[in-house]
């Protein structure tokens, strides 16, 4: 199946990447790296080193391109933490390089600091939280005690409760047990927000409106979830198959 080449039109794009090259070291992550990402869950696919989580590094101002802007929402994304706290939530690949506190219910409070509720109210307000989805005895919870799916979702519930405007999951069904990434799915879908998903795992952006196939830091193809994963799933069998054949 041949990519999708053609980049659909959005007028005034929620999230704009503009002629963006980013490199690290002798490394050229993009090279003039083009985007406009306005849809309200969009699915980011491709193999290992193709470049997704470095473009959700961009989008949530962690890194700073050579060339070319990223703009969330219509300002700079290195800016955005400065000037709007809230309003982009990244949940990282590795969540103990996200979670800072040592039990469950701070780590959520944690999230709703932004907004300036006193510490001890949004800690109240992490137990009610825990508490509307069942999970009232995770609140004291050490996050050590936990095992990586657990702290993976204790990830997901911070951002819920803290509730940015664009949510941007780094490999989030990963470390998760099929009940969990269920839930998640869920989750996923109920969200007001705008989500963006990076995933091996084809099958939870399948049904997105938009899926975006990077390879190498290029866009190999971008239309519709079922369109696009089918494509990868193409390739990825081509090249196993050459793989098989030159092992004979």
């Amino acid at each position: 199946m041949p990519p999708v080449a053609s980049q659909p039109a959005f007028g005034s794009a929620l999230l704009q990447i503009r002629g963006v090259t980013l490199q690290r070291g002798a490394n050229t992550v993009f090279s003039g790296l083009t985007l406009e990402l306005s849809e309200p869950r969009i699915g980011l696919i491709g193999d290992n080193g193709a470049g997704k989580s470095s473009l959700f590094r961009l989008l949530c101002g962690l890194d700073v391109p050579q060339t070319g802007s990223v703009t969330v929402r219509g300002l700079e994304a290195h800016s955005v933490s400065r000037k709007r706290p809230g309003l982009v939530g990244m949940m990282f690949q590795n969540p103990d390089e996200q979670i800072i506190f040592p039990t469950v219910a701070e780590e959520l409070a944690l999230g709703l600091s932004p907004s300036g509720m006193p510490r001890r109210e949004a800690i109240a307000q992490a137990r009610l939280f825990l508490a509307s989805r069942n999970l009232a005895h995770w609140a004291d919870s050490a996050i050590g005690a936990l095992s990586h799916g657990q702290r993976q979702h204790v990830c997901w519930l911070a951002l819920m409760i803290a509730s940015p405007e664009l949510l941007l999951l780094d490999e989030p069904f990963a470390s998760l047990d099929q009940p969990g990434q269920a839930l998640l799915g869920m989750d996923i879908a109920k969200a007001r927000q705008q989500v963006i998903v990076s995933t091996h795992l084809l099958e939870h952006v399948r049904p997105f409106e938009r899926v975006i196939w990077l390879e190498r830091g290029q866009v190999r193809a971008d239309g519709p979830g079922d369109q696009v994963c089918a494509a990868y799933q193409a390739d990825v069998a081509a090249r196993i198959a050459s793989q098989a054949l030159s092992y004979h």
